[in-house]
């Protein structure tokens, strides 16, 4: 099944109230080709977006920020993006944020159909604010429930036009586990290839998981 298709058309699928996950960490592996297409193509709005950092004013999620579409933000580290940061100082209702292996752990659970585990990371701090707090074998843990999005941004290195995709180093930490974990998955690839020709040894995310593909826009 040919699954490519252009970030335009792709991002139609977002609607408004909608949890977007986005893929990469800074710029590393970062969905930017389809994050454009949702800036300039697309009106939903109140969105919630599940991200490791929310970028950096160099990439597009600021600017759809800007435009004040998005209402929540789900992330480890904001540092790079001053609109998240300005979020939490108005309301802090509206930044969540995670240690980094907890947030990651919620969409692996979400993807997987685990309700919730527990994690001793954050007990002591204001992590466990409202949390449900257990002791196994003398150590405290904190419950921590999976998370699913509507919709989900990834990036892959090369991706044949079934939806296969290969993700080299780091940018598969966030990116493959969030595809698992939406109803509906965008994917930008680099290089995109005909089926058969990315070897199957080196397929990261099954293309069953990728219901559309785009041309990134970053081919180096």
């Amino acid at each position: 099944m040919n699954k490519l298709t252009t970030a335009e058309e792709a991002v139609k699928k977002v609607r408004d109230g909608d949890v977007l996950l986005v893929g990469g960490f800074l710029k590393g592996g970062s969905p930017e080709t389809i994050i454009k297409a949702l800036l300039e193509t697309s009106s939903a709005k109140n969105l919630t977006v599940v991200s490791n950092d929310t970028g950096t004013t160099e990439t597009n999620m600021i600017k759809v920020m800007q435009q004040g579409r998005v209402v929540k933000v789900l992330a480890t580290y904001i540092g790079g993006n001053p609109v998240t940061g300005q979020m939490l100082i108005d309301d802090p209702e509206s930044v969540i944020l995670y240690p980094q292996g907890t947030l990651a752990e919620k969409i692996r659970c979400g993807g997987a159909g685990i309700a919730g585990f527990y994690t001793p990371v954050g007990v002591g701090t204001v992590v466990e604010k409202g949390k449900e707090k257990r002791v196994f074998e003398g150590r405290e843990y904190l419950l921590e429930t999976g998370l699913r999005g509507n919709v989900a941004f990834i990036k892959a290195t090369i991706a044949d036009k079934a939806g296969n995709c290969y993700m080299r180093g780091t940018s598969k930490n966030f990116n493959a586990i969030m595809a698992r974990a939406a109803d509906y998955v965008i994917a930008e690839a680099r290089k995109i290839v005909e089926v058969g020709e990315l070897d199957p040894e080196l397929v990261t995310l099954p293309g069953i998981f990728v219901d559309a593909l785009v041309q990134s826009e970053d081919v180096l």
